[in-house]
């Protein structure tokens, strides 16, 4: 990201992050490559309307819209509420619903750079023997998976799953040129094994996550949810984790457990 907050430098950097030509992002806007060239060079102010425009077609974040009106002389259009904020109270509450919804399987929300911000109680089948210093706030999903002090050494397939994980935390980081994910991805990266993915199995239809607890071998399955046409930064930025049972003995085992527990509580709260 550049240093300067100049727009003609931020418009530039996403221009080049999305390998797109002045020409090419002329045409997406509905401008010329010449009033491109004259904005990035700072000969030309655009309206916010103009700014906004050429942000969506960039597909830039909303946290990185603030910033491109801000560097243009304009007012940010987009609120950052603070999941505490009683504002955004009716979204906490949806999280919590969806989380304790989902047990007996694990399920968590995670912010743009995967710490965990609540998860039902049903995330401890993956917590199991994890070194404490994992679970210090703030406790981030994808180091809490791939660490060798982590869930990683009960992962059985942990070939396959860093394969898919690894490329998608790379694609993150390119995609929202944030330097910390940046940092996260290169840090995973070192603890190895890399490689070529390993040939998925026939039977399959999607990536499975082995995991052994507690003497038992479970397999799960997780999606990503994410709020569609967001206008608040935030709720962007969140995106929830839900594990599926991708077999009988999973999906028997996690049920047992949960009878067995009585646990009824609402969603936990790392970091807020």
């Amino acid at each position: 990201m550049p240093t300067q907050e100049t727009f003609g430098d931020l418009l530039r950097h996403w221009r080049r992050l999305r390998k797109l030509s002045q020409l090419d992002l002329a045409i997406e806007a509905g401008t010329s490559a010449r009033h491109i060239s004259f904005v990035e060079t700072g000969r030309t102010k655009p309206s916010s309307a103009m700014v906004l425009r050429l942000a969506n077609r960039l597909d830039v974040p909303l946290r990185e819209r603030n910033r491109l009106l801000v560097a243009a002389g304009y007012a940010p259009a987009f609120r950052h509420s603070p999941l505490k904020d009683p504002e955004f109270a009716r979204v906490r509450d949806a999280l919590e619903r969806i989380l304790q919804a989902h047990e007996p399987y694990p399920a968590v929300a995670l912010d743009r750079r995967w710490n965990i911000l609540l998860a039902n109680s049903a995330l401890a089948v993956f917590l199991d023997g994890v070194d404490p210093s994992l679970l210090r706030p703030p406790v981030n999903m994808m180091r809490l998976g791939l660490h060798p002090g982590g869930l990683a050494r009960r992962i059985r397939n942990l070939p396959e799953v860093r394969a898919h994980l690894l490329p998608r935390l790379a694609r993150q980081a390119g995609n929202r040129g944030d330097p910390e994910l940046a940092s996260l991805y290169e840090e995973l990266l070192a603890f190895g094994p890399n490689g070529e993915a390993p040939m998925p199995d026939p039977a399959d239809i999607a990536l499975t996550i082995r995991v052994q607890h507690a003497g038992t071998d479970l397999c799960f399955i997780n999606t990503v949810t994410t709020f569609g046409v967001a206008f608040d930064v935030a709720l962007e930025e969140i995106a929830i984790e839900t594990y599926l049972p991708a077999d009988e003995k999973t999906a028997r085992y996690c049920g047992v457990v949960r009878r067995w527990s009585g646990t009824t509580g609402s969603p936990r709260e790392h970091r807020l």
